[in-house]
């Protein structure tokens, strides 16, 4: 089902055509964005996460008093001016102008060396806008861009009736082209501009989250064509281990891994960061840049605390950690199983600094994964997410440097009976050209070409595999979950199922790989393995997720590999109604070129 909007719509400013003086002053002033909405579950507070930081350690008596001398004054005024909501509103306002000066005290107190100044500008600008309105953007280069929101369409699914792709066409200095907001969608290159859409306004239609702080119909990034999204020097891939290395949800993604997706519930979780999977108690988190640590576990950096006086992203939980950059972006990472003894608030710590181990704490869901997000100020003024996958995208090629990245995701979910669009047009190769495009499907159905049309017949949890070839041979797989649901039986829900494997990077012949799994929901027998070498199929068994936080709820099995080659591994599990749940991972055994034709 797809939705139009046709009208143009009244903007929070009453403008309705054009460029509202106060968004014109916004973006030339070179107002961006950031992502990290805290998780608004509630958690288990009494769970420790080790080590824990000593308070007389959290932030030296010498970091405090005079840092946030501002601030405090102002808050204190805001607690004592109960009566006047005109005084109130002054304050508030008065807040945010001290924001930036408090920042840079910050730096100059803490424990460690600083980083750049605060208040740094970034690469990218950022502009809402509504049906029909246009808006004049200074780049980061000097140079002006004009750019005017011409038709957005979002198409829905028939279950939940979630967005699954919004589709903007925008005009950039007179040229017309063609957007997809976010679903691992990268920036496209106009009229010398390099453009993306992080969120379009049907997200919120039926969601209780506002993790964007947009306020208009969509939002636009943009970049000088050749720039990338931030500063190379300043970013880095925050998880040590490969490239969708297992199961993700990127932005805008209805959250799924855990069995989130059931047609009776129809109020979405839209992912507004990124949640990166991986192997629990086994990878490394480290931090992505530099950055002021103003928050660790249950504390807090003063001035840095979100109040119902004080306006900030940062909201404390035991198995997080909020880092503060030059720009003003508050960075999280959350679901740490461990948090590392040197991340203490009131520290600067470097990119690529070890923060924690990736876990399943907190308002996981029960898989293990980082979520990953940053908050910045956005053109509505509000925090708000600042989509992060081009980020997480360029930093890996640059550590990396993958000849060829294959890319079948998002997810799918559809009603038995029904078809959907398989898509593997978003994968890259480093020559500027992919030669082939396979699909194989777990019903036995193969495909060539990027796009494949497919419908299913009966429910379960599918994992598709696409499989991209470029003109030198090189081969990379991705895998995207199909999830299929009996129409005449909603209240059903379809198996899920998790896989990780660590460690992912530089594996050789006869090293041990260590291999997790958990299904999500009631199931029958065990979880089967196939490990792809011709070996015997393991079998073991998952807690079925019945407690989200039990330390022993994915089952482990240890496998070697004999031969260096490039492997399909395909775990299952099974349900009461005979339904198959499947997930599917990809490893690399020994140098490169050994596993270079992916046979």
């Amino acid at each position: 089902m797809t939705r139009q909007f046709r009208g143009r719509r009244r903007d929070s400013g009453g403008a309705i055509n054009g460029c509202d003086r106060q968004s014109t002053r916004l973006v030339e002033r070179g107002q961006f964005i950031s992502p990290s909405v805290p998780d608004s579950a509630q958690v288990d507070v009494s769970r420790n996460v080790t080590p824990y930081v000593e308070p007389s350690k959290t932030c030296g008596e010498a970091a405090q008093p005079l840092v946030f001398a501002n601030r405090k004054f102002i808050e204190e005024l805001m607690l004592r001016c109960t009566r006047s909501t005109l005084l109130r509103t002054v304050l508030r306002v008065l807040l945010l102008a001290v924001s930036a000066a408090d920042a840079e005290h910050l730096q100059s107190a803490q424990i460690e060396s600083s980083t750049a100044a605060p208040g740094k500008s970034t690469l990218l600008r950022a502009v809402d806008l509504s049906l029909g309105e246009s808006a004049a953007v200074v780049l980061s280069d000097g140079k002006r861009a004009t750019i005017k929101l011409v038709d957005l369409k979002e198409a829905r699914d028939a279950l939940r009736d979630a967005v699954r792709r919004a589709k903007v066409t925008v005009e950039v200095n007179g040229a017309s082209t063609t957007l997809i907001s976010a679903t691992y969608h990268l920036p496209t290159t106009v009229a010398g501009v390099r453009i993306d859409c992080p969120i379009t306004r049907g997200y919120y239609s039926n969601t209780g989250n506002d993790s964007w702080g947009l306020t208009k119909d969509a939002r636009f990034r943009l970049w000088p064509a050749e720039a990338p999204m931030i500063e190379p020097e300043e970013f880095g891939y925050p998880v040590q281990q490969r490239w969708f290395a297992t199961s993700t949800q990127m932005a805008n993604e209805p959250t799924y891994v855990d069995g989130g997706e059931r047609p009776n519930v129809k109020k979405i979780y839209y992912h507004s960061g990124e949640d990166i999977g991986g192997a629990e108690g086994m990878v490394d988190v480290v931090a992505a840049t530099d950055g002021l640590v103003v928050s660790c576990g249950l504390q807090v950096l003063d001035g840095h605390r979100r109040t119902k006086e004080f306006d900030s992203p940062v909201a404390e939980r035991y198995d997080v950690v909020y880092l503060l950059d030059a720009r003003g972006w508050y960075y999280r990472y959350s679901h740490l199983q461990t948090i590392d003894s040197r991340i203490v608030p009131g520290r600067t710590i470097r990119k690529g600094d070890r923060i924690g181990v990736l876990g399943k704490e907190g308002a996981s869901g029960g898989w293990t994964h980082l979520h990953f997000e940053i908050k910045s100020r956005q053109p509505s003024g509000k925090w708000g997410t600042q989509a992060a996958y081009r980020m997480l995208w360029e930093a890996y090629l640059r550590q990396y440097r993958p000849a060829l990245v294959a890319v079948a995701r998002p997810h799918h979910v559809l009603w038995a009976g029904e078809k959907i669009v398989l898509d593997g047009s978003r994968s890259w190769s480093a020559t500027g050209a992919i030669a082939k495009y396979e699909w194989r499907l777990t019903d036995g159905t193969s495909s060539e070409g990027p796009r494949f049309e497919h419908g299913y017949s009966r429910p379960g949890a599918y994992s598709e595999i696409l499989k991209v070839t470029d003109a030198a041979g090189n081969v990379d797989y991705d895998f995207t979950v199909v999830q299929v649901f009996d129409r005449e039986h909603p209240e059903r829900v379809t198996q899920a199922i998790h896989a990780t494997y660590a460690p992912s990077l530089d594996l050789q012949p006869g090293d041990a790989v260590t291999f997790q799994v958990r299904s999500f929901g009631p199931f029958v027998g065990n979880e089967v393995w196939d490990f792809g070498d011709g070996t015997p199929p393991v079998e073991v068994r998952s807690d079925g997720n019945i407690k989200a936080l039990a330390k022993d709820g994915y089952a482990k099995t240890v496998h070697h590999y004999e031969k260096p080659g490039h492997y399909l591994v395909r775990v299952q599990s099974t349900n009461e109604r005979g339904e198959i749940a499947t997930a599917r991972l990809q490893l690399r055994i020994g140098p490169e070129a050994a596993a270079k034709r992916g046979e």
